[in-house]
């Protein structure tokens, strides 16, 4: 299935690391379809923390159209990523901060875009991730 009407995740972490790793985790539980995902952790520095520029930027690189669905880690990349919402012209069209726990929101949210999925679905099914029970 080609990228191109998919729905793109953009993964929002106070570390670079964590993000990058997070997006590998789900991109490779996709069954090798090339969902667009696109991590943004960290500073422009490399620190811990979050940016607007880099969120903007993730957002952008994975916008198909379809829309775009961002998961966020802790507090200040909630607060981040609402501000850019609210400013309305920093993230594509059809952007949306969906509620759902980072590793295993992002799992469900790209394994669902890869089947083709509309925005709904997909961030129906990261949220869907927080009655996901482990005993």
């Amino acid at each position: 299935m080609s990228d191109d009407k998919l729905v793109g995740i953009v993964l929002v972490s106070h570390s670079a690391e964590v993000a990058a790793s997070v997006a590998d985790l789900a991109k490779g539980l996709a069954g090798g379809v090339s969902v667009p995902v696109a991590p943004a952790g960290g500073t422009e520095g490399g620190g811990l923390g979050t940016s607007a520029e880099l969120i903007a930027a993730a957002a952008m690189s994975v916008d198909r159209g379809a829309g775009i669905a961002l998961l966020t880690d802790l507090g200040s990349a909630v607060l981040t990523v609402k501000a850019l919402l609210a400013e309305g012209d920093e993230l594509p069209d059809g952007a949306r901060l969906v509620d759902a726990p980072f590793v295993e929101g992002a799992v469900a949210a790209v394994v669902t875009a890869a089947t083709g999925a509309d925005l709904d679905a997909v961030a129906a099914a990261a949220a869907e991730a927080y009655t996901y029970r482990k005993a």
